[in-house]
């Protein structure tokens, strides 16, 4: 029951954008001097899609905005499009996170590829409509494939760092709602 209790849960929303922070400090240090030929994983939006799937009540639809609006701004990508997309994202699959989290991880990780794949074509899609060079599709592609194959890990430091776990059916929060 400590697991859910307010504090547990206050403590966790708080969590959340300090670890984004961190990622984004990380992200944003000059650690190599050439460009890499490689697309890393986007960490923060695998971290954010797990934690919706997982535990939503953790990542409120404001901080996730906030959050992925400031990413936008630090990484200098169109400001707030990423992040609509991220934040239209994380609902939908809170909106169906009790469906999701009883079934297996292969599930789940198929449920977070799908959707990431959607709003990697949105955010291309809406690029491309707006005559913005999107950059080469190889390089998006392969970050695509990247994050998601990031995921697994992106879940598993969650649970061992954070407690961020999958609820289990029939679990309720300290107010008696089912999670």
């Amino acid at each position: 029951m400590a697991e859910n209790s307010p504090a547990r849960l206050w403590t966790m929303r708080a969590l959340y954008p300090l670890v984004a922070l961190l990622l984004m400090f990380a992200h944003l240090l000059p650690l190599q001097l050439t460009p890499s030929r490689i697309a890393g994983p986007d960490v923060l939006t695998a971290l954010t899609l797990a934690w919706c799937l997982r535990r939503p009540d953790y990542v409120p639809a404001l901080s996730i905005a906030l959050v992925m609006l400031l990413a936008d701004l630090l990484f200098q990508r169109p400001p707030a499009l990423w992040a609509l997309l991220v934040l239209l994202a994380s609902e939908f699959l809170k909106s169906r996170g009790r469906h999701i989290r009883e079934n297996t991880f292969v599930a789940e990780w198929l449920v977070f590829g799908a959707s990431l794949l959607t709003i990697t074509v949105l955010y291309q899609l809406t690029l491309a409509i707006l005559i913005i060079s999107p950059g080469m599709l190889s390089l998006t592609l392969m970050q695509y494939g990247m994050t998601v194959a990031v995921y697994p890990l992106v879940t598993a430091v969650s649970y061992l760092a954070f407690g961020v776990r999958r609820s289990a059916p029939g679990e309720y929060d300290h107010t008696g709602r089912s999670l």
